[in-house]
C-alpha cells in the first residue's frame, strides 16, 4: 500500500472518530454517566473509602468454609506398632478401623500401650 493511500484511510479514520465523539458529547446517557461519576468519587473522597470498599458493601461474596476453619488445630499422626504381628499403623485418629479390631481383640488398656512416644 502506498504511503499517500496509508494517510488518506487514516485521515478518513481520524473524521469517522472525530464525527463519533462530536455525536457523544451531545449525548444525554453519557452525560448522566459522567455526572454519576463526578459525584461518586467526590463521595468516595468525602468518607475516605476506596471503589472496593463499595463493592463488597453492595455484593458482598459469601464467606468461604474453610476461611471459617482457619483456627482448627491439624491432627498430629500417631504411629502404632502391633508388637505381636509387628504390623506398624500410621493413623490421626482413634477412630481408624484396624485400631478398633485390634481393641476389641486384645483390649483398649494393652493396646493403648502400642501408641509410639515421640
Amino acid at each position: 500500500m502506498s504511503k499517500l493511500l496509508e494517510f488518506r484511510k487514516a485521515e478518513q479514520a481520524l473524521r469517522e472518530q472525530l464525527a463519533r465523539l462530536e455525536s457523544l458529547k451531545h449525548d444525554k446517557e453519557l452525560e448522566r454517566e459522567i455526572e454519576f461519576e463526578d459525584k461518586l468519587k467526590s463521595l468516595l473522597k468525602e468518607y475516605g473509602f476506596k471503589l472496593q470498599n463499595i463493592v463488597d458493601i453492595l455484593d458482598p461474596q459469601p464467606i468461604q468454609i474453610a476461611e471459617l476453619e482457619v483456627g482448627r488445630r491439624v491432627r498430629k499422626t500417631q504411629i502404632w506398632t502391633n508388637p505381636i504381628t509387628g504390623e506398624v499403623l500410621q493413623t490421626k485418629s482413634g477412630n481408624n478401623k484396624t485400631l478398633k479390631a485390634w481393641k476389641a481383640e486384645h483390649g483398649e488398656k494393652f493396646v493403648s500401650t502400642w501408641l509410639q512416644k515421640d
